[in-house]
């Protein structure tokens, strides 16, 4: 049992995080309406072109995972898969950026194999803390499956 004389939200934080994962609380959530109506639920994915999430986004994730967890409590069996737009321009300039690039003709002379490779990895990278971050605020998704627009099964 949490006793805490001064409330110190930090420690709140890291006692209930440590006890999800503990418990297997997300899990035990997704079993207990396994066989029910479903509820599909489609995440509109943020681009991974930066490694911290704007506010904008987990003030929007938030607002889905109130959505998702209400389902449930409702009792469908929530499809709450999450997704990371991996492709155009965010990703490319900030790779650019990191390159210090002026132009196109700097990613023909570096090598587009190259920088598509780049893209690739800091799209991969930027997901992995994007992804901390939303488990920080709490968020109920499918965070070990997430759709990511780059891999081969997404594209058609």
């Amino acid at each position: 049992m949490l006793s805490l004389k001064k409330y110190d939200p930090h420690k709140v934080e890291s006692i209930v995080r440590e006890y999800w994962q503990k418990n297997n609380i997300y899990l035990k959530v997704k079993e207990k309406n396994r066989n029910r109506k479903k509820f599909y639920f489609l995440d509109g994915p943020p681009y991974p072109s930066s490694n911290v999430i704007h506010v904008g986004t987990g003030w929007n994730k938030v607002i889905k995972d109130t959505v998702l967890r209400f389902r449930r409590m409702c009792g469908y069996n929530v499809w709450d898969q999450p997704g990371y737009d991996c492709h155009g321009l965010p990703i490319e300039v900030a790779v650019e950026k990191s390159l210090n690039f002026k132009s196109k003709k700097d990613i023909e002379n570096y090598g587009v194999a190259r920088f598509v490779q780049k893209c690739r990895e800091l799209a991969l990278n930027n997901i992995k803390a994007m992804t901390q971050q939303f488990e920080d605020l709490g968020v109920f998704m499918d965070w070990k499956n997430p759709y990511l627009t780059m891999r081969n099964e997404y594209i058609e």
